[in-house]
């Protein structure tokens, strides 16, 4: 291996690399080759009291100090990030098999724009005054205290600080468990905060499966916990969490609407349908997988979707010319090829891809099925991988019936050059996320989340504030006290 994926130890613990070899060995695979570049441990029991108790003694003096002081911590690891984001960027690639031109310029940049917004506002987190008469009251912004984040594997670094940002930015400590499929992005991420000032024990990073994650969330000294990932284990994290009355974001699922109206620029929506489906070769939970395009210009559609899916280089994915890679795992790349056993099964048109790449590693050509109906399972369920799913439609009303008849509600997107009809929709999808004549931007300016089950909370914004503090308010009465006797 060209490039050192071997981490110093699984764990990053009160300011420094710890081990414990006595976990459960957790082989982490390069997906282009399927071969084990690095090996981590789960975290014993030791290693999670290790962690709590690190994070809950070193919170209280992170509190204390001024935003204006916590903010430049966060913007100091920003700024290393952006340097570093070469080495960075190929540590990703190794991790997740995404190509390293998407990494260089999405997954650590990404991060470090985070952990720029949100250090930048830690100083303005401040509370009001209301005057009432002769009394007042005030009211004081506080953080929650500790809080655990869960991650996904499809955006390791990103995710790592989405949930870090904001969480110190308001005070809080955090233990974060990265993907087990994942492991290695984020020991990076706490080495830099770390570096960059942040106190021993604030950002911890400890790795393991759902057992690790289990004991994170129920046990009773976490106040906060932050999950991105699937419904079905959104569900066990929120149910967990509820028990212990604990704070909850959940960035889950999708199975997202995408509207190509008959007046759109052709060229536009199958960029924006590209990107819906085949970036991080179709692993993003907001991914537009179900295409709903106006029969006036489905053949075009398809026509120029197939010529521009053509385009697309197949191979390794540290070769800069490389933009579509392998899934993230062999397991993964199975689900989604079953899924298209699904779709020809229930008569789906197979236009265009559908098999395993011939190669080392878990690659899968770029897949789209015309002649889909909202009933097939193709177009039910997530599939979390390079399969788009196009439907026809003719009618306004009828398509946005059927946009918003799923159980998720993450993302959605339109594409028309009607102005009037454009915001119109946007303001009937039943999402979170939505897209005018483009997809899947995601600014940290911006909030990010779902409705329905694609989850609670937002990521990213100001709105991320609301998530990991809360509010005091201290009532302040200058006249006498009445009392009935």
């Amino acid at each position: 291996m060209p490039y050192d994926t071997q981490p110093k130890a699984s764990h990053f613990i009160n300011g420094q690399y710890v081990e414990d070899t006595a976990g459960t060995p957790i082989d982490v695979i390069y997906p282009a080759t399927g071969k084990k570049i690095a090996t981590v441990y789960a975290a014993t029991p030791a290693i999670i009291e290790q962690a709590i108790v690190a994070a809950r003694t070193a919170q209280a003096a992170w509190a204390l100090m001024t935003g204006t002081e916590r903010g430049r911590i966060l913007r100091r690891a920003a700024d290393m990030i952006r340097e570093r984001n070469h080495d960075l960027s190929v540590l990703e690639t190794y991790d997740t098999g995404k190509p390293y031109q998407e990494t260089s310029v999405v997954d650590a940049t990404s991060g470090a724009d985070a952990l720029e917004y949100f250090g930048g506002m830690a100083a303005t987190l401040t509370g009001e005054h209301i005057q009432l008469g002769e009394n007042w009251v005030y009211t004081r912004r506080e953080p929650l205290g500790l809080c655990v984040g869960i991650g996904a594997w499809n955006y390791p670094t990103q995710i790592a600080c989405w949930k870090g940002a904001p969480a110190l930015a308001c005070g809080n400590a955090m233990i974060f468990k990265p993907s087990e499929t994942t492991p290695l992005c984020a020991l990076k991420v706490a080495e830099i905060l770390h570096e960059a000032g942040l106190p021993a024990g604030i950002y911890n990073v400890v790795q393991g499966m759902g057992e690790v994650g289990g004991a994170l969330v129920t046990d009773p000294r976490v106040d906060k916990v932050s999950l991105t990932g699937s419904v079905p284990t959104g569900r066990k994290v929120y149910a967990a969490a509820a028990a212990g009355i604990k704070h909850v974001t959940m960035e889950l699922g999708g199975k997202s609407p995408m509207i190509v109206f008959d007046d759109a620029n052709i060229e536009n929506a199958v960029s924006g349908a590209i990107l819906g489906n085949f970036y991080s070769s179709g692993q993003v939970c907001s991914n537009g997988t179900r295409v709903f395009v106006h029969k006036a210009i489905k053949e075009a559609f398809l026509k120029r979707l197939t010529e521009r899916l053509g385009d697309a280089v197949i191979g390794d994915p540290m070769d800069p010319a490389t933009s579509f890679g392998p899934m993230v795992s062999e397991r993964q790349m199975n689900i989604a090829l079953r899924y298209v056993k699904k779709g020809q099964a229930e008569g789906a048109r197979l236009v265009t891809g559908g098999k395993r790449v011939d190669c080392d590693g878990f690659f899968m050509q770029p897949t789209v099925f015309a002649d889909v109906t909202d009933k097939m399972v193709i177009a039910r369920e997530e599939i979390f991988g390079p399969v788009m799913a196009v439907l026809d439609f003719e009618d306004e009303e009828d398509v946005i019936t059927r946009a918003n008849d799923t159980e998720f509600g993450l993302a959605a997107g339109v594409f028309t050059n009607d102005l009037s009809r454009a915001h119109r929709v946007a303001a009937r999808f039943e999402a979170g996320t939505c897209y005018i004549n483009t997809y899947n931007d995601a600014p940290v300016e911006a909030p990010f989340g779902g409705a329905k089950n694609s989850g609670v909370g937002r990521e990213n914004s100001k709105a991320a504030i609301n998530h990991y503090s809360q509010l005091k308010s201290v009532f302040v009465r200058m006249d006498d006290v009445e009392a009935p006797f």
